[in-house]
């Protein structure tokens, strides 16, 4: 591993001064950190999405993709445009380099963290709406097994995968494994999804997501029943918790996972489980990282909630 990280370096070096025959003194060293910035503005375009990205504020960003600049020893590495930042031909020539350091990085960082036997800290689970909710709710004791409470758990909705090899999240929850990597994959269960109103209030109207969500299943299940029935749209919203709010207040009907719909006293179930809704989840994690412990313990966590809500999450409770 040292050898790669010391070639990758040398490759870095290569690439930004090759005039460069000394060493710098030891003030003018590059770090890991400005690194990774370089490659996050390189990879989201903006300064507000890198500093979005990797959780600092854009002053940070912009001083430490200053630094990095400076430690490249040209001119600036982007084109600075009206709609960004974009890597201009020097920035090009140590994207290669710079992915270099960073996966042996992150490789030494992900073995570190999986070597600590402390039981405290902070995990990450990047998931759905659907499942951060439930899990979110578990927390209160819904389950025989508790999470340790020296560990805090950190819920992300994140409809793309977050990048785990990039420690973007420890954990990822999402309906689909991955085709490719270096990952632990098990499945979860699957929520299943019905109809409901407000208890006592008929109306016929319909609560969906927007235009922009279209391609969602439950968005074109929705559209289905429009077209069948003839009943209008009332309202058009972008998360769960929105549909929520606008069933309770009677403002239509729609879609919502049993979890949430069958448990409260205020929603009437309109039909059965819809099939062609039904979501599974299947729990994702970087093989270096499954014998941390405190990811361990969220992992035996989460599939002990999973599997002792398994009525309420399929609709049969």
């Amino acid at each position: 591993m040292a050898e790669r990280i010391l070639a990758t370096l040398d490759g870095l070096a290569i690439a930004t001064r090759e005039q460069a025959r000394l060493p710098r003194p030891a003030r003018d060293a590059m770090d890991w950190d400005d690194v990774r910035v370089f490659l996050a503005v390189a990879r989201h375009g903006s300064m507000r999405a890198a500093g979005r990205a990797l959780r600092l504020s854009q002053p940070t960003i912009a001083r430490r993709l200053a630094a990095f600049e400076a430690s490249s020893g040209g001119p600036s590495l982007f084109d600075r445009l009206p709609e960004g930042l974009r890597l201009n031909a020097a920035g090009e020539q140590l994207v290669p380099a710079a992915e270099g350091i960073e996966d042996a990085v992150l490789t030494l960082e992900r073995r570190r963290a999986a070597a600590w036997p402390v039981l405290s800290g902070t995990v990450r689970v990047s998931t759905g709406e659907c499942a951060a909710g439930f899990l979110a709710r578990c927390l209160a004791g819904s389950s025989t097994t508790e999470l340790p409470s020296s560990i805090t758990l950190e819920l992300v909705e994140s409809r793309p995968t977050a990048n785990l090899a990039r420690r973007e999240a420890d954990l990822a929850l999402r309906h689909e494994p991955p085709e490719s990597g270096d990952f632990y994959v098990s499945k979860l269960g699957t929520f299943a999804c019905a109809v409901y109103r407000r208890r006592g209030k008929d109306t016929g109207a319909w609560v969906t997501y927007t235009d922009e969500q279209a391609h969602y299943a439950p968005a074109r299940w929705v559209q289905r029943q429009v077209e069948e029935t003839g009943k209008p749209v009332a309202l058009r919203a972008s998360s769960m918790l929105m549909h929520l709010e606008a069933i309770l207040a009677g403002t239509g009907r729609g879609v919502l996972p049993c979890y949430v719909g069958d448990g409260h006293p205020l929603l009437e179930r309109l039909t059965p489980p819809i099939p062609e809704l039904a979501a599974e989840y299947w729990i994702i994690v970087h093989r270096d990282l499954r014998r941390a412990a405190c990811v361990r313990a969220v992992m035996d966590w989460i599939r002990q909630v999973f599997a002792e809500q398994r009525d309420l999450i399929a609709g049969a409770a």
